[in-house]
């Protein structure tokens, strides 16, 4: 079962049956995000169609945003487990290469995870390319734009796992890589549905040579 951080929920559930009722919500969450986009969602239809009482929702989620801020963080968990995932199973030759790695990853989330176009890591899209809502650039952290939590969850894998560089330089490169990514992958996907496989490429492409150059200063 995927782990939903304490932080995002008022209770934390402590028993398989609360843990299995959170996981139905967000789940319901996520769909009536792609069926009827943000605004749209209610509190009450969520519990509706997860089966649970109102009150119960309310047991654990303060309100609507608190219920996509713990989905845009199981989103985030779920996008580093399949980074780690991918990483045991690969040989790169260079830290670097793991860019195409992470935007492989996120596409393919992009095309598959339910509500993950309207919310991926806190954001909320008005449509899959944006542009996003007001308001929503600190979900998953009241102090901290999404992006920089984002970007410090992906430091730590790559000092941990690929053995990079580590320093203020190396925070810096990666949140304006992230930036980046985030900046052209939003114009992939408002170009087609699917996200246009060429300006995907060219992500990749603009990310790698910059951490390259940084790199390669160092």
């Amino acid at each position: 079962m995927t782990n939903v951080s304490g932080v995002t929920l008022r209770r934390r559930p402590a028993q398989r049956r609360s843990l299995e009722r959170v996981e139905r919500m967000l789940d319901e969450c996520a769909r009536l995000l792609d069926e009827v986009g943000y605004e749209a969602l209610t509190t009450k239809e969520v519990a509706r169609r997860a089966e649970v009482p109102i009150g119960t929702f309310y047991q654990f989620f303060s309100d609507k945003q608190g219920l996509v801020r713990a989905l845009a963080m199981r989103n985030l968990e779920a996008f580093l487990a399949r980074i780690t995932a991918r990483l045991s199973e690969a040989r790169l030759s260079d830290w670097t290469e793991m860019v195409d790695l992470a935007v492989d990853e996120f596409v393919a989330m992009k095309r598959t995870t339910p509500g993950f176009a309207v919310v991926d890591f806190g954001e909320v899209l008005v449509a899959p390319g944006g542009p996003a809502i007001r308001g929503t650039e600190r979900m998953l952290d009241t102090a901290l734009e999404n992006n920089t939590v984002v970007a410090d969850r992906l430091r730590a894998i790559t000092v941990e796992l690929l053995g990079a560089p580590i320093g203020p330089e190396l925070d810096r490169a990666l949140l304006v890589a992230v930036e980046a990514a985030d900046a052209v992958l939003k114009l992939a996907f408002r170009s087609l549905p699917d996200g246009d496989p060429e300006l995907i490429a060219e992500c990749k492409h603009l990310v790698r040579r910059y951490l390259a150059a940084y790199l390669s200063r160092d």
